[in-house]
């Protein structure tokens, strides 16, 4: 059975206590949503996919996605769902390469959501009134937010046959509306 958001938050919520990793769990969920709309895709589920894919993080920061497989299998969750959320991991810690727009949308959102976050975090509106052209010139700078993986995001973009400018309006756009549930509703009080 497809994993649902409701399914996803118990898993995840079960393991993930640490405000940061459930922001990102957050992020990179709002973020999926927008993207499978862009590919008119079942958006709750690509959500759910967003919320859970750093599962077993917190736990085993060096052993990431080791922790995850079995014990999301063991959980009901299916098959397609747990490769989907292996495959973030390409290349870094999974030799699971990314194949349908599920798994390379997921590919390429974890690290942009990083930048964008870090780049609505200095605005008096936060992400409100982000534009893409204010994110852009951030990612091109390689001193901001310089832990995000920037080759691996223009991978991922590449992947989809996207612009690094296509995917990050299509995330910025859809994590707007969740401003306030992600802490990026601006410095301005």
């Amino acid at each position: 059975m497809k994993l649902t958001l409701e399914r996803a938050r118990e898993l995840n919520d079960a393991q993930v206590t640490q405000e940061h990793l459930i922001l990102h769990a957050k992020n990179v969920m709002y973020a999926m949503g927008a993207m499978a709309d862009h590919f008119g895709e079942d958006r709750e589920h690509w959500m759910a996919i967003g919320y859970l894919h750093d599962y077993d993080y917190e736990k085993y920061p060096e052993e990431h996605l080791q922790h995850t497989e079995k014990e999301l299998l063991a959980e009901g969750v299916d098959e397609a769902d747990v490769r989907a959320i292996l495959s973030h991991g390409w290349g870094i810690c999974t030799d699971v390469k990314p194949e349908t727009n599920l798994e390379k949308s997921l590919f390429a959102v974890d690290e942009l959501t990083g930048i964008i976050q870090a780049c609505a975090r200095m605005r008096p509106q936060g992400i409100t009134d982000l534009e893409l052209k204010s994110f852009m010139k951030k990612f091109k700078d390689k001193k901001f937010a310089a832990k995000c993986d920037r080759a691996l995001i223009n991978s991922g973009c590449d992947m989809l046959g996207m612009t690094v400018a296509e995917a990050a309006e299509i995330c910025i756009e859809g994590m707007k509306p969740y401003a306030a549930d992600i802490g990026l509703t601006g410095t301005a009080q």
